[in-house]
């Protein structure tokens, strides 16, 4: 995780996010580059922007670029971050561009960064929105860092993976694992009777000892609990400041309709989360 991208947005996490992504950039004196986020023009007509405003508006696109500048390099003065140096080593940071990028644009660039930190979505106006959120899962090809709304103190020390055998669980504990092996504990936790075909939370546990990561399993009941409840109730009885999970093991449709364990996570998580597709 020596490498970390945070679109900054001024919505209502963006003290979270920055929080969230500086302890996760301090535990591995890392880099963390600030990229100016913009809501894509969709966002912007629905929030009632005059109808003269066209993408060739580029004062408005620098106004928010310079407003996320300010706020990010604000933040990495008061916590004593140093600007990047060419060659240079230990926690530092930098920011991109003199413009607001949309969505599809910050997931692109995602692709050569070890991990992205994002504001947890929400449903009120001013929230971190889904489609960054769903945009850097599923075109990045990167892991995603969840911030909840409140800052969390740590990053990490207990990490709850939620494993439902999935490949999407596989590939999430993957990118996770210079996280987990910096963890004073870690828990694979397991719901019963939500979970898909594949191997047991025994098998990971094994192969993770093989990484030097000495994991618990936890079996628990459903207790006619949704999955993503349970996983967020579960792991915040194990003390958890960070959950491992599997995005979208069912359909993204299916659980826009139906709901479903990341749809839950997504909008109720009071933790980080790490996230993968």
């Amino acid at each position: 995780m020596k490498n970390v991208l945070v679109p900054i947005e001024m919505h209502s996490s963006v003290e979270s996010v920055l929080s969230t992504a500086y302890l996760l950039a301090k535990n591995f004196d890392g880099y963390v580059e600030g990229m100016p986020l913009g809501p894509d023009l969709p966002d912007l007509v629905a929030f009632d922007m005059p109808v003269s405003w066209t993408m060739a508006d580029q004062n408005t696109w620098k106004e928010l670029a310079d407003e996320a500048h300010r706020r990010f390099e604000v933040f990495m003065t008061e916590h004593a971050v140093p600007v990047h140096a060419e060659g240079g080593k230990g926690l530092s940071y930098g920011f991109a561009g003199d413009r607001s990028f949309g969505d599809s644009q910050v997931a692109s660039y995602a692709r050569v960064f070890d991990i992205t930190v994002l504001g947890r979505p929400g449903a009120e106006r001013g929230d971190p929105r889904m489609a960054t959120a769903e945009a850097c899962l599923f075109e990045s090809g990167r892991p995603v860092l969840l911030a909840p709304p409140e800052a969390p103190k740590s990053v990490g020390e207990t990490i709850v993976i939620a494993w439902n055998h999935s490949m999407e669980s596989a590939r999430s504990t993957a990118f996770a694992m210079p996280l987990l092996q910096r963890a004073k504990k870690v828990f694979i936790l397991t719901i019963e009777a939500h979970n898909v075909e594949g191997p047991s939370a025994e098998q990971l546990a094994q192969m993770l000892a093989n990484h030097g990561v000495q994991a618990e399993v936890i079996h628990r009941l459903g207790k006619n609990r949704a999955a993503g409840l349970a996983y967020l109730e579960d792991s915040a009885s194990l003390g958890a400041d960070l959950m491992i999970k599997g995005a979208y093991t069912q359909s993204r449709l299916r659980q826009m309709i139906f709901g479903g364990a990341t749809a839950h996570i997504l909008a109720k998580a009071s933790l980080p989360v790490l996230m993968s597709n």
